[in-house]
C-alpha cells in the first residue's frame, strides 16, 4: 500500500470519526477530494478488516465499534484513567463544572479522561475525541506557555490559525495575538479560553507534570470549562486554586502510573513466557 492510500485511509477514518450518522458514499469521495471508485475502494478495505459496516438498507457506511475497543486497550494499557480519575472527580465535585485532563503526545495533546460536576442547570458535555486546537484552547495556551515563546509560536504558526471544526468568535488570529495570550497566561499562571475554542463556552486549565518537583518535563494538562454565564472572571481565581492543587496532586501520582505500567508489562511478559515453555 503506498503513503498516499494509507493517509487516504486515515482521513476516511477521521471523516467517519465525526459523524452520528452512516454516510453515503458519494459524500464521503466529495470530502475527501477522491473519485467515488477510490472511495469505495477505500471502505471496501476498511470493512475487510473490519474498521467500517455497511448499513443493508441505506448502504451508507459507518465506523465500528473497532476503533473505540482499540482506543480504550490503549488507555487501559497507559493505567491513566486509574490513576488520576479519582482526583479529577473531587476537582469536578469541588467545582461543580466539566473537568478534563489530557496527555501530552509530541505537539499534541489528547483527551483522556474526564469528570462531570455540573449537577443543576446547564450541562457542558463536549466530545471527547475532539481535537485540542493549542492556540484556542485554555489546555493548548497552558501548555504553550511552559515552552520558550519562540518554540510555542513556531508549533502554531507551522499549523495555522484555522482547525478541522469551527472554532469561536474571540480565537487568535495570528502571532501577535497568540503572542500576548500567551504572556497573559504566564503572568496569571493558567490559561483561559473565552468563546476561543466555541462560541458560548470558556475553561481554565493548567499543566501537570510527571513527578512532584518544578523541574520534571510536563506530562499534560487539566481543565475546567463550562457554559460562559458560569465561568466568568469573578471565579477564575477560585477555579484556578482547585486547578493547581488537583494538578499538584496528579503530578504526585504519576510516577505511579508509570510504575503500574512497568509492572503490567512485566506480567505480561510473564505470561508469554509461561506461554511458550508449555
Amino acid at each position: 500500500m503506498t503513503v498516499a492510500a494509507v493517509t487516504r485511509c486515515l482521513n476516511l477514518l477521521e471523516v467517519l470519526a465525526g459523524e452520528r450518522e452512516p454516510v453515503e458514499l458519494s459524500e464521503l469521495a466529495a470530502r475527501l477530494d477522491v473519485p467515488p471508485s477510490a472511495a469505495h475502494r477505500l471502505v471496501t478495505t476498511l470493512a475487510d478488516h473490519g474498521w467500517v459496516t455497511q448499513d443493508p438498507s441505506s448502504q451508507k457506511y459507518a465506523l465500528s465499534l473497532r476503533m473505540s475497543t482499540l482506543a480504550f486497550r490503549n488507555l487501559d494499557g497507559r493505567n491513566v484513567p486509574d490513576v488520576v480519575q479519582a482526583a479529577l472527580d473531587r476537582l469536578a465535585a469541588e467545582t461543580r463544572e466539566y473537568c478534563r485532563l489530557a496527555i501530552l503526545e509530541g505537539q499534541d495533546l489528547v483527551w483522556v479522561a474526564r469528570a462531570q460536576g455540573a449537577v443543576t442547570g446547564l450541562r457542558y458535555d463536549p466530545d471527547m475525541g475532539q481535537e485540542i486546537v493549542l492556540h484556542a484552547t485554555a489546555n493548548g495556551k497552558a501548555w504553550l506557555a511552559t515552552l520558550p515563546e519562540e518554540e510555542a509560536l513556531a508549533i502554531v504558526y507551522s499549523r495555522g490559525f484555522k482547525a478541522n471544526r469551527e472554532l469561536g468568535p474571540n480565537s487568535a488570529r495570528n502571532i501577535d495575538e497568540l503572542r500576548e495570550r500567551l504572556a497573559e497566561t504566564r503572568q496569571r499562571g493558567f490559561g483561559t479560553s473565552v468563546e476561543e475554542a466555541e462560541a458560548g463556552t470558556a475553561a481554565l486549565a493548567v499543566p501537570f507534570r510527571s513527578g512532584p518537583d518544578t523541574s520534571d518535563p510536563v506530562a499534560g494538562t487539566i481543565s475546567i470549562a463550562g457554559p460562559l454565564i458560569r465561568i466568568q472572571p469573578e471565579r477564575w481565581s477560585e477555579l484556578a486554586e482547585a486547578l493547581h492543587r488537583a494538578a499538584a496532586e496528579i503530578s504526585q501520582l504519576w510516577p505511579l502510573r508509570m510504575r503500574q505500567r512497568g509492572v503490567s508489562d512485566l506480567k505480561r511478559a510473564a505470561a508469554e513466557r509461561a506461554g511458550a515453555i508449555t
